[in-house]
Formats: structure tokens, C-alpha cells, sequence
């Protein structure tokens, strides 16, 4: 089977498995509080360590694939997203735990990011189905995924306690390997408006 996570480049942003060696570089681009608007916060150091113990064990165990963000140009951490709910028999993976810095948003490294790892998972990883989920509350994060185009499949209702959010309703949208050729244009042409130009 394909590793969960590999290298994937774009022209904006490259995905890095993230490990405890890249790990460190992450801490900086996490400070900012209107990241965590919608998930528990990790601009508090202990936070932030028990985040990384967490996400090393679960990838240890092979149940998630954590990415590192980096932009591109600069080649400074950015963010972070990942594979998770990884369930191999059913060909299925979740895209979640995804931030950003504020200085990369609407710069396109979101929708790059989904496209690679779509890519990754529908084209390497034999996906059938790839599911996202959010904040019901969240309309930023809802209005991100219905523009995949990701199809939204209803709200799971009292579904999580976040730290620092509270009780939780969940909103679940999914591709499917049918819709996959669609989306993969999408994301593409969404992109050119992004892309850097050639010197």
C-alpha cells in the first residue's frame, strides 16, 4: 500500500509529512488567536506539545497522516492539515485538522493544499470517498468546502466537546471518486488565479 503521506508539491504551497524533526517550525505560524476561532487552540505551548505527542502516536499507529504546510516561495511553515478516520477497508479517508497562518489565507495555499491531497488520496491511495467535517457553526470553513466543490451530507448533531469551543454540532460534506475528475478541474482552474507567473 502507499505510504499515507509523501511529499506533494505544488506551485504555491509543498505538504511535508510533518515529523518530530519539522515539527518545531510549526509553533510560530500557530500563534496568531483567529486561527483557533473553531478549534481547540494551540497557540499555548503545552497545548501545542501535547497536539504534536498526540498526532506522532496516531501516526505511529497508522490511523493518521499529518502534513507540514509550507509556503512555497519562502519555504516557511505555514500550517498544517491531515489525513484522519483512515479506514483502509473501506477505502475511505478524512482531510481535517487543517490551519493555516492568517498571511497565507485567500493566497490560494488552501485550495492547493486540497487538491494535492485529494489528489493523493483518490489517485495513490485508491480512495473511494473522501469526507471533511467542521464547526456547523463555521460558515468560513463550510463556504471553503461547498466551493471543492465537497457535498454537504447534514449535521451530526452534539457530535464533539472542543476545548475552548464547547459542545459542537458537526458538519459532514464528502468527494467521491465519481466526482473526483470535477473537482480536480475546479481546484485546477480556481488555481490559475493563484498560481505564480513564470519569470
Amino acid at each position: 500500500m502507499e505510504p499515507l503521506t509523501t511529499r506533494l508539491e505544488g506551485s504555491i504551497v509543498v505538504l511535508e509529512p510533518l515529523t518530530e524533526e519539522n515539527a518545531e517550525e510549526l509553533w510560530e505560524p500557530a500563534q496568531p488567536a483567529e486561527i483557533w476561532d473553531w478549534l481547540a487552540n494551540l497557540n499555548q505551548r503545552d497545548r501545542f506539545d501535547r497536539w504534536l505527542e498526540l498526532t506522532f502516536e496516531a501516526a505511529r499507529a497508522g490511523t493518521e497522516g499529518p502534513f507540514l504546510t509550507r509556503e512555497r516561495a519562502s519555504g516557511a511553515a505555514i500550517g498544517s492539515s491531515r489525513y484522519l478516520n483512515v479506514r483502509p477497508a473501506d477505502r475511505v479517508v478524512e482531510i481535517g485538522w487543517t490551519w493555516l497562518n492568517p498571511r497565507a489565507w485567500r493566497s490560494g495555499a488552501n485550495v492547493e493544499a486540497k487538491l494535492l491531497m485529494l489528489e493523493h488520496a483518490f489517485e495513490a491511495l485508491g480512495c473511494v470517498r473522501v469526507e471533511f467535517k467542521t464547526d456547523a457553526r463555521n460558515e468560513r470553513s463550510r463556504a471553503a468546502l461547498a466551493a471543492i466543490p465537497a457535498q454537504f451530507e447534514g449535521i451530526m448533531r452534539n457530535h464533539m466537546i472542543v476545548p475552548d469551543v464547547g459542545q459542537r454540532d458537526s458538519a459532514y460534506f464528502s468527494v467521491i471518486d465519481a466526482e473526483w475528475p470535477a473537482v480536480r478541474e475546479n481546484l485546477r482552474r480556481r488555481l490559475a488565479g493563484h498560481a505564480p507567473s513564470e519569470s
